[in-house]
């Protein structure tokens, strides 16, 4: 009996100790060979127990990197994280596979100025459309053709109007009357007299407001003969872009017969996209490029933005004034537009550090040893490649430029894998 109480405690003895080592060397060897977790760069969701491909995509698996345990300094941070995002380890030997670059934010000059293109057209102001005021039959022809340059007083046409010409009769008739009777010794002041200079003056007036000029009067009072035909000359000097008349054309007062355009100055419609619109002001400068003449430059300023978005290609047309004294501008031209905006100052970084996310922006700040920090940021103007950080980032610190998407999907993953977390499930 008493052999049998010693053996049943020894027994008891050495399953207990069996099975408190068994218990701790488990513990030990299960932090230490815990299996390896696998997931896919591209699609961080589908998260496997084994290496392979990604049935999604085909990409291959990549191992789930430990996360980096944190000083016990930073075990409390003084400032909440992104929401979503936890700090990446990545060990040394990964970072040139990965293919990660780093750049420095700097405080830089940000020249916002920017270039697009135009199309150089007509100065609506000085198209000058040709009429004449009264009906009538178009004799000879001295403007002839479309293209034709034209200088001021250069005659275009002649017209011959049976109602033109019986008012200069009128006038020729109430001109001899008023020399009759001053030859005939009426007084100024008499009823008479006063009649005849009425009829001088309605005839005058009447021949003014056809458009007869003062020249063309006075030859009609030396000569005392009424002209068949009257010339209509250019009022301006300029270019025939349209030509409605033709010998023998029935004229009237409604029918435009030329259109003459002074080409001294012509506007340069510039495409402006939505984008840049808070970069374009009324009064800005602005350079004028061509591809037939490199190197030289035309410059002048934005006088007036259109309110209006054009829906076929989404830009807000901007017009540009430019002297054209040699008429080298034509209109219809291409050309490149150099719009000059305002300059600043400010802390950038290249635009492909920041991972736009729909609800905030993000960028992953190297702290060195392998670790990035996802930080939200607030974006300020963008210029060429640079954009400008307003918050979220200090000078000196470098940001990830390259394969930084790689550090979005690992952050977002352990976040979601992370105690408190919502696990991925396995597929």
């Amino acid at each position: 009996m008493k052999n049998f109480v010693l053996g049943f405690l020894l027994s008891a003895a050495l399953l207990t100790g069996g099975y408190y080592a068994h218990t701790h060397w488990s513990a030990g060897t299960a932090v230490e060979t815990a299996p390896a977790r696998y997931h896919c760069p591209m699609h961080p969701t589908y998260v496997s127990d084994k290496p392979g491909a990604c049935p999604i995509c085909g990409m291959k698996l990549v191992p789930i990197e430990p996360s980096a345990p944190a000083p016990a300094s930073e075990a409390h941070p003084a400032e909440p994280g992104v929401p979503g995002y936890v700090p990446v380890m990545i060990p040394a030997g990964r970072l040139q596979s990965m293919g990660i670059t780093v750049a420095e934010a700097a405080r830089t000059s940000l020249d916002q100025s920017f270039r697009t293109f135009g199309r150089v057209a007509f100065d609506e102001t000085k198209v000058h459309h040709i009429h004449t005021r009264f009906e009538g039959y178009i004799e000879h022809m001295y403007a002839d053709y479309t293209g034709e340059f034209v200088r001021k007083g250069q005659p275009l046409f002649s017209v011959y109007s049976p109602e033109l010409y019986a008012t200069q009769n009128e006038y020729l008739l109430a001109l001899r009357a008023r020399e009759q009777r001053q030859q005939s010794g009426d007084r100024p002041d008499s009823p008479w007299a006063a009649s005849t200079v009425d009829l001088v003056r309605a005839a005058r007036e009447r021949l003014a407001l056809w458009n007869i000029g003062e020249n063309e009067i006075r030859e009609l009072e030396r000569t005392r003969q009424p002209s068949r035909a009257v010339v209509i000359a250019s009022p301006v000097t300029g270019y025939v872009t349209s030509k409605m008349a033709v010998h023998g054309l029935q004229v009237k007062p409604a029918d435009n017969l030329y259109d003459i355009v002074d080409l001294s100055t012509v506007w340069v419609l510039a495409d402006i996209y939505e984008v840049d619109l808070p970069l374009v002001k009324v009064g800005q400068p602005a350079a004028i490029s061509m591809d037939y003449g490199p190197g030289k430059t035309w410059r002048g300023k934005i006088v007036f933005i259109d309110p209006t978005v054009d829906p076929a290609t989404r830009t807000v047309k901007a017009r540009v004034e430019i002297a054209n004294p040699g008429g080298e501008l034509k209109p219809d031209m291409y050309a490149h537009v150099d719009i000059g905006g305002s300059r600043a100052t400010g802390i950038a970084v290249p635009d492909s550090a920041v991972i736009a996310t729909g609800e905030r922006n993000i960028v992953f700040v190297a702290k060195g040893a392998g670790v990035f920090e996802p930080r939200e940021v607030v974006l300020g103007v963008q210029v060429r490649n640079m954009v400008e950080i307003l918050q979220g980032v200090s000078e000196g610190e470098k940001v990830v430029t390259g394969a930084n998407f790689l550090l979005d999907s690992e952050s977002k993953l352990k976040a979601a894998i992370s105690p408190g977390g919502e696990h991925p499930p396995d597929r």
